[in-house]
């Protein structure tokens, strides 16, 4: 029974798209193990499992004051791996949560740059801006950000109308122009 025990306690599985940390007596071992069957000394070795696949992180909505003084909610998602499984262990507690708050800090700093014209017109531009933002701040973590996409930019109401008026307004002087050359065609054929 003990050496089923024993047995129980010194075997572990690490699955395909993990690799396994080893620590011997608190100190990380060399190397992580690639998926397959593990031995363990029992007590003494301690395996923690990091997934290498690629994890969705949504950076939630918040308010952003734009460099022209104007006031939009963006949210946005992010996504990440596990690049080097120790690192993601040793160098950082939680990276699922340092991400999620690195992210909004950057994305908040990177929409305050620009205006809201920018903002609407140019997002793959801030998307990739932020990516490099964060690659680079997480890469001492063993981790890369693959992708940042902006999801969502909600407009305040009044800005909503006053953005309608002016395509109204638009749409309204291209009509007169139009009305104005036919009349000027019309009397250039009547003279």
């Amino acid at each position: 029974f003990v050496l089923a025990l024993i047995a129980r306690a010194s075997i572990r599985i690490v699955t395909q798209y993990e690799r396994g940390v080893r620590f011997r007596l608190g100190k990380v071992r060399a190397e992580p193990f690639e998926p397959g069957l593990v031995l363990l000394i029992p007590i003494v070795d301690r395996l923690q499992n990091v997934s290498l696949r690629i994890v969705t992180q949504p950076i939630q909505g918040q308010g952003i004051i734009t460099r022209d003084n104007v006031s939009v909610d963006v949210s946005a998602v992010a996504y990440y791996r596990v690049v080097d499984a120790i690192k993601s262990v040793v160098a950082i507690e939680d990276v699922n949560a340092a991400i999620g708050q690195i992210a909004q800090t950057t994305l908040r700093a990177v929409v305050g740059r620009h205006t809201l014209d920018e903002t609407l017109s140019e997002t793959e531009r801030i998307n990739v801006n932020i990516r490099e933002i964060l690659d680079v701040q997480t890469e001492g973590w063993g981790v890369e950000v693959t992708l940042v996409e902006l999801k969502d930019i909600q407009l305040p109401e009044t800005m909503k109308r006053a953005m309608a008026r002016q395509a109204e307004a638009e749409r309204e002087k291209r009509a007169k122009i139009i009305a104005a050359e036919g009349e000027a065609l019309a009397a250039g054929e009547l003279a």
